[in-house]
C-alpha cells in the first residue's frame, strides 16, 4: 500500500470527492449520534474555505482520495477536525498515518499536544483513540442539550 499524504492548498480542485469522502466516512453514524454530525452541512465550497482556514491534508491511493484531516492550531494544541477514511479503505493504516501527520505539523508549530472531540455515542471511536495515546480530558455538551455529547481526547506530545 503506498498513500501519498498531500497538503490541501490553493490549487486543490477535488472538494466533492473530498466530501463524498467524508460523508462516506461518517454515514456510520447517522442514526446512532445526537445531534446529527455536522458533516451534513458540509457542500464543497464551505470545505474549500475550511481548508484555507486550517491545515488540511488528504490521504491518495492509486490516484484516489480514501481520507482526510484538518488540522486548527489553537493557544497550545493542535484540534484534529473531519479526520475521516473512507469505509473501503480503513484497517490499512490511513488513520495512524494522518495522525503521524497531525503530530509532526504540532511539532512543527511548536505545539504539545494534539485535542480532538468525538461522540459519547461512538464508544468504538473512544477505544481506537486511546490505543493512539489520546486520554479523556472532558466531557462537553451541544448547544440546547442538558447530556454530554461529546468527549473531549488529548494527546501529549514528547
Amino acid at each position: 500500500m503506498t498513500i501519498e499524504m498531500l497538503r490541501i492548498g490553493a490549487d486543490f480542485d477535488r472538494y466533492e470527492e473530498l466530501l463524498d469522502v467524508i460523508l462516506a466516512a461518517f454515514a456510520f453514524m447517522d442514526g446512532r449520534i445526537d445531534p446529527p454530525s455536522s458533516a451534513h452541512r458540509l457542500t464543497p465550497a464551505s470545505l474549500r474555505q475550511k481548508a484555507a482556514q486550517e491545515i488540511a491534508f488528504a490521504a491518495v491511493e492509486k490516484g484516489q482520495l480514501v481520507g482526510c484531516i484538518f488540522l486548527k492550531p489553537e493557544e497550545a494544541t493542535l484540534y484534529i477536525g473531519k479526520l475521516a477514511v473512507h469505509p473501503a479503505a480503513q484497517g490499512k493504516g490511513i488513520g495512524r498515518l494522518m495522525l503521524a501527520r497531525a503530530e509532526a505539523t504540532a511539532r512543527e508549530l511548536g505545539l504539545a499536544c494534539l485535542r480532538l472531540e468525538t461522540r459519547v455515542e461512538l464508544t468504538e471511536n473512544h477505544r481506537m483513540f486511546a490505543a493512539w495515546g489520546f486520554g479523556r480530558a472532558a466531557e462537553n455538551r451541544h448547544a440546547g442539550y442538558d447530556r454530554t455529547t461529546s468527549i473531549e481526547m488529548r494527546k501529549p506530545l514528547d
